[in-house]
């Protein structure tokens, strides 16, 4: 099992979830995070004063799925993510131990 962490803009996030929900994700977590990599934030204007954002908005998103979806994944979530732009995201995989769903007790991919 592998867990997979995408950093995206927030306006591309219903493309991503209606594009992993066509490959058969079914679930998914997802939390509005705040950060800054190349960029390194950027300059607002408003009413007349500049403003310094350091820390940009981005949406997180945590996937947990079997070891044979992860190339798929992953390429879809490259996919509908891009623009081209700088500020695009990351994607992160990580190797995972176990996963225990509590109302069943049920482990291992049975459980995702």
């Amino acid at each position: 099992m592998k867990k997979i962490e995408a950093i995206i803009k927030p306006f591309k996030l219903d493309e991503v979830k209606d594009a992993l929900n066509a490959i058969g994700i079914q679930g998914m977590t997802v939390t509005e995070v705040k950060g800054f990599g190349r960029q390194k934030g950027h300059v607002e204007l408003y009413r007349g004063a500049e403003y310094d954002i350091a820390f940009i908005p981005k949406i997180k998103l945590e996937i947990v799925i079997a070891e044979n979806m992860v190339e798929k994944v992953v390429t879809t979530i490259q996919e509908k993510a891009k623009t081209g732009k700088i500020g695009d995201g990351k994607i992160f995989v990580y190797p995972l131990e176990e996963v225990i769903r509590i109302r069943t007790g049920e482990s291992g991919e049975t459980a995702i």
